[in-house]
């Protein structure tokens, strides 16, 4: 366990308290000091020895942790920056005929590098950056990001409704829920690193009648599915689902890729998905979540700065399932969900001057779908196209489904 005493947020719940309380505690600090005493009055080889070991051996003496509790064996807090004792200790750990053993290694976030240690939350994720200085490249300015148009829309509504709250698993910041939480405190919950517990307690404020917005990456909200699936949709409860970074993320790496939510939430029973396709639309899909009340609604938008296009300044409400035409054409119709819209106006341009006539439509919606305007485009077209940033079992499988049922 590397206890670097570093979050993106304030950490909240018991275990982060527990293990501070653990490296402060006074049976700790007066066990160290009193083994280093007893090591002083032994021969040199003997001292150098004991040492080493004096690490490993408190964690049998200081016993009691939670972790022990579990079924390990607890060994720590150790200094994780002192080689001289963490090295022996892990080759002990190794060597160790018994587990499973938990060592808990206490360390500085950056470590050495001075502008690290002075600014962890900026060094979680690192960007080009020069270093002598240590000043990150900046992107020049341009829209808002996408989590802070939905950050505000969404305090917009909580100030006309009382009954919308917010949910996060740590991430106010990402989320674009800090906003939200300096305006309506009392109407803001972070969770923790604790996904599952988000949802359905988003399921249960739903089912007394609140309205709440639980706001996950799309990544981590795999981590809930199980209570999405039987704690939201089979229950029917109007849990509004924020799911950011969907999509591609680019420099948070693949592991951070929103590729799946639309795979796995358009199967479920009960839930709509809906895909922004620029900032003007994530703020009517987050006016058109809030008013909806009959089930379970997710709206998807990806990582970083809109298009820049204008927002609105009254949000509509969407009407369920519809999508839209953005240009219109004859012999391609490109079918497009989320913000890809902008490359499909683009392709359709290379089209044109090539004499192809390109139809582009926003889905907007990849369940329900809007079965009358796909019907029409692909009986008025030559060739169709779907564009999703997307996994096996997305729009594309959606659209090809209901293309085959319908011959």
């Amino acid at each position: 366990l590397n206890d670097n005493d570093m979050s993106i947020a304030p950490p909240v719940g018991g275990l982060s308290a527990y293990l501070s309380r653990i490296v402060s505690s006074r049976e700790f600090l007066g066990l160290r000091d009193l083994a280093k005493r007893l090591a002083r009055k032994l021969p040199r080889p003997l001292h150098a020895a004991a040492r080493k070991t004096d690490e490993f051996a408190r964690g049998m003496a200081m016993g009691g942790t939670l972790f022990e509790e579990l079924g390990f064996y607890y060994v720590g807090p150790l200094d994780g920056h002192n080689l001289d004792q963490l090295i022996p200790v892990l080759e002990n750990v190794r060597d160790a005929a018994e587990g499973p053993i938990l060592v808990h290694v206490v360390t500085k976030k950056g470590k050495g590098y001075g502008p690290a240690e002075a600014s962890a939350d900026k060094y979680h994720g690192v960007q080009k950056f020069d270093v002598v200085s240590g000043v990150q490249a900046k992107a020049p300015p341009g829209p808002p990001q996408y989590q802070n148009v939905f950050g505000a829309q969404l305090t917009r509504e909580a100030e006309r409704d009382p009954t919308i709250c917010a949910i996060t698993a740590a991430m106010p910041s990402g989320t674009g829920l800090d906003r939200f939480a300096g305006a309506y405190p009392d109407r803001f919950f972070d969770v923790g690193i604790a996904e599952q517990h988000a949802v359905t307690f988003a399921a249960g404020l739903a089912a007394q009648g609140m309205r709440p917005f639980c706001a996950i990456y799309s990544t981590f909200l795999q981590r809930a599915y199980d209570q999405v699936v039987h704690d939201v949709c089979i229950q029917n409860l109007p849990v509004r689902f924020a799911i950011d970074r969907a999509g591609l993320v680019g420099a948070d790496g693949a592991t951070h890729a929103g590729s799946f939510d639309v795979t796995y939430l358009a199967t479920l029973p009960n839930m709509v998905v809906m895909a922004a396709a620029d900032e003007a639309e994530l703020v009517h899909m987050t006016h058109t979540a809030a008013l909806h009340d009959s089930g379970p609604i997710a709206l998807r938008y990806p990582r970083g700065n809109g298009t820049g296009v204008a927002l609105p300044e009254v949000a509509e409400r969407l009407e369920i399932g519809r999508g839209r035409i953005v240009r219109e054409g004859k012999a391609v119709a490109i079918l497009s969900l989320g913000t890809r819209l902008e490359e499909a106006l683009k392709a359709a341009d290379r089209l044109e001057a090539q004499g192809l006539s390109a139809t582009v439509a926003d889905l907007r919606f990849a369940k329900p779908l809007d079965e009358a305007l796909i019907r029409r485009l692909l009986v008025n077209h030559e060739v169709a196209v779907t564009i999703e940033e997307g996994a096996i079992g997305g729009l594309g499988a959606h659209v090809l489904t209901m293309a085959s049922d319908e011959g």
